[in-house]
């Protein structure tokens, strides 16, 4: 699993190298990069972090995705997992992160 960082959207801030658990995420000449995208972990924190929706989460077929991408978008504690398939299809799944760990 692994993350698509799109450097056009990317605008430098940094908040996803301050929350990557596996320090994987660097700024390099003002934009977000992964030197080793073999190594993440897919934990999404960079995600959910992301003011601009840079950072996609790619999907692959083992994860039933057919090489779709998903991005977060924050709405006050609302968090809309969208997930964008090939083809041209989206799924958006809103989860209120009030309700994360419940389980």
């Amino acid at each position: 699993m692994s993350i698509l960082i799109e450097e056009s959207k990317c605008t430098g801030c940094g908040a996803c190298t301050q929350v990557c658990p596996g320090s994987l995420l660097k700024l390099q000449d003002a934009k977000a990069k992964i030197a080793k995208p073999e190594r993440c972990w897919g934990c999404c924190s960079c995600l959910k972090e992301c003011p601009v929706q840079a950072i996609a989460l790619y999907l692959g077929e083992d994860m039933g995705g057919r090489g779709g991408r998903m991005h977060v978008q924050k709405e006050g504690h609302l968090l809309h997992w969208i997930a964008a398939l090939p083809g041209g299809a989206t799924k958006i799944i809103t989860v209120d992160s009030r309700d994360s760990n419940k389980y």
